[in-house]
């Protein structure tokens, strides 16, 4: 089921539903991913959960949608597409960037629980954006079918629905988003570190090893040390983008959190 959802500035993104089942699931991508970077969830979880997702700004099916890029917008998005769904968000899940969203919206969106993998506590570097727009450059330097071949060639390792997932991402992006993610966010207006560390609602959050996290390594020992009672924090093998490079253990984790919290 797919769907256009207005969202609070007039443009509009497309919502995709997966699954007929169970309460609702709400997941939001991170960088030069789409919606369509959650099919695998989908079809792990879709005789459980209706699970939903949606293109973020700049992405997928919302690539002409980049002139506003800051975490409020974003953040004031995940709740256009949660009122859109129209029912109670049992689960908000997000990764990197969208792990940022679903932190900072989950409250306002009133979902009941929060899985966020690796998610992008604070603005990153510049020189981290400037080593990620060199590669972004070149595979941006395609077009059609040479960028999605390019793209399969350079995620051969993944699941062929991850794959498929990121040409759909990046099939007419530009580098535009991720410029505005940087310039347009200020480090005073996108930091979550403390707000991670004594979260409100139940949390699970999935970290990769530290040497392989976004997280800055102080903040993600402090993690480790403790955190609000309900929240549980999960370290995997693999690398930042868990959903994809661990599929299994992360699975097996959410399941386990999933069965402690008396959900499907």
């Amino acid at each position: 089921m797919h769907e256009r959802v207005a969202l609070d500035d007039g443009r509009e993104t497309i919502l995709e539903r997966w699954g007929n089942d169970g309460p609702a699931m709400l997941c939001i991508h991170g960088m030069t991913s789409s919606r369509r970077s959650w099919s695998r969830l989908a079809e792990y979880l879709g005789s459980r959960y209706r699970l939903y997702a949606y293109d973020q700004r700049g992405h997928g099916d919302a690539a002409d949608l980049s002139a506003t890029m800051t975490l409020a917008q974003c953040t004031a998005d995940a709740a256009a597409v949660a009122r859109a769904i129209g029912e109670p968000i049992e689960m908000l899940v997000g990764h990197s960037w969208g792990g940022a969203v679903a932190l900072a919206s989950a409250e306002q969106i009133e979902a009941r629980h929060v899985l966020a993998i690796d998610p992008m506590l604070v603005q990153l570097s510049g020189g981290w954006y400037d080593e990620f727009l060199v590669e972004l450059a070149r595979q941006f330097s395609l077009h059609g079918e040479d960028r999605a071949r390019a793209i399969r060639d350079a995620y051969a390792a993944w699941h062929p629905l991850d794959i498929e997932g990121k040409v759909h991402a990046v099939a007419t992006m530009s580098a535009a988003p991720i410029v505005g993610l940087r310039d347009q966010n200020p480090p005073d207006t996108w930091d979550l570190r403390e707000r991670a560390l004594d979260y409100p609602l139940p949390l699970l959050l999935a970290l990769p090893a530290v040497e392989e996290s976004i997280i800055p390594e102080e903040t993600y020992r402090r993690l480790l040390d403790g955190t609000a009672r309900e929240t549980i924090v999960a370290t995997l093998p693999g690398d930042h983008n868990l959903h994809r490079t661990a599929f299994a253990p992360l699975v097996e984790t959410v399941d386990r959190w999933f069965t402690q919290r008396g959900l499907p």
